[in-house]
């Protein structure tokens, strides 16, 4: 059995049957979706179509995005338009849902609420949108919003001293909490990475789909990683989340 993780869509329908062809996803594979499924290019509704049939026939672990909340909630009352959300790829998910039927809608809200705000394997590898803050880890995390909003978790990971050994009381306790910590959420484009980043124990996955880079999807076991093509490219008539 194979595990993959898919880092953040973004409405990025094209981009993602790109990165499932390269994948060559078997019957006995899991996929770990880390989130974001929605705003930015023209096709949400359409990437959480497929999903929900992917689910069907593959072993399938959908994590909940800050941007999931905010489109579940607009769902549940589309009168509940936040306004950052909006400005930010919310109009486009709203229209990609344009000739879809109240009973798909409701099917999609079902998809929503059963997201995983984090998921942990059996090797104690974590896999979560973005970080949390507890220093006991994420059973104990006191906000559970963390989970899809924390950038803290990753800051820490790229700032911390290389030189600390594991076992000096400055090593950070986030981070020996678990073997792997994989995240999306921040770009690796924000620091000119088209491709996956580590930092100690963190895998970064979200290579800036929302913008101008890509889908990836890793396997976390031999860290071989698949790229769709750069997202403009795909869909040239529009903007994403680039202004």
């Amino acid at each position: 059995m194979r595990t993959f993780a898919i880092g953040d869509i973004h409405g990025g329908f094209k981009a993602l049957i790109q990165v499932l062809n390269q994948l060559e996803i078997k019957d006995d594979d899991k996929i770990i979706f880390m989130g974001d499924y929605v705003d930015g290019w023209s096709q949400s509704a359409q990437v959480i179509d497929l999903l929900i049939k992917l689910s069907h026939n593959i072993n399938c672990i959908f994590i909940k995005g800050n941007h999931d909340v905010w489109c579940e909630n607009w769902l549940k009352d589309e009168n509940d338009v936040n306004p950052s959300w909006f400005m930010h790829g919310g109009k486009e998910t709203m229209d990609s849902y344009d000739g879809f039927s109240p009973q798909e809608k409701k099917e999609h809200l079902i998809f929503f609420k059963n997201m995983q705000m984090y998921y942990l394997d059996d090797e104690n590898r974590l896999f979560l949108h973005a970080g949390f803050t507890s220093m006991h880890g994420v059973v104990k995390e006191s906000y559970p919003l963390n989970f899809c909003t924390d950038r803290t978790l990753w800051e820490m990971a790229l700032a911390m001293d290389r030189k600390i050994d594991f076992d000096h009381h400055l090593y950070p306790k986030r981070l020996k909490l678990y073997k792997e910590i994989y995240i999306g959420h921040t770009p690796t484009t924000n620091y000119v990475e088209s491709e996956p980043m580590n930092a100690i124990n963190v895998w970064n996955i979200d290579t800036g789909a929302a913008f101008k880079g890509k889908v990836t999807g890793m396997n976390i076991d031999t860290k071989a990683f698949f790229q769709s093509d750069n997202l403009p490219s795909l869909y040239p008539n529009e903007k994403g989340r680039n202004g």
